[in-house]
């Protein structure tokens, strides 16, 4: 099953309407991405902690690592660069870190609230080489912008 955007924008905006709390919100918006493609093996967020630091947030699917540095891996590069990281070979990524075996590609994008801070990096790990497409990214950044810019 193939994700349809427009219908999880609104499930997503019913869902979260009123509901300002940061982690609430990623643990909505987590449950209901993870569950709308099959494509998505892994979907969680990691959140900034302090300064270069993210540790893991609200997710669906097996354990993720704890805490990533932004010096590593694909959340480290999006959380230090700001910006989308569509990753469709995790091995040929320098620095990816194998928080799962299973995971062939990946994306991830950076969270920023109403005030512009990166509060956080949405992280989708598929177990299918070449999952993702710009579409996924440029829809899933108008979903977080949404739910964390409002």
């Amino acid at each position: 099953m193939r994700v349809n955007y427009s219908d999880l924008a609104k499930q997503i905006a019913a869902l979260t309407e009123g509901e300002s709390d940061e982690v609430a919100l990623m643990a909505t918006l987590a449950c209901e991405i993870h569950h709308a493609d099959d494509r998505f093996d892994w979907t969680g967020f990691y959140r900034v902690v302090a300064p270069e630091l993210l540790k893991i947030g609200p997710y669906q699917g097996g354990h993720g690592c704890l805490a990533i540095p932004f010096s590593r891996g694909v959340c480290g590069a999006a959380a230090r660069t700001g910006e989308v990281q569509l990753v469709a070979d995790v091995d040929a990524f320098p620095g990816h870190i194998a928080c799962a075996s299973s995971t062939r590609s990946e994306i991830v994008l950076p969270v920023w609230n109403k005030a512009g801070d990166l509060i956080a990096v949405l992280d989708i790990d598929s177990d299918q080489p070449d999952a993702f497409r710009p579409e996924d990214a440029s829809e899933l950044s108008m979903i977080l912008a949404a739910t964390f810019a409002r």
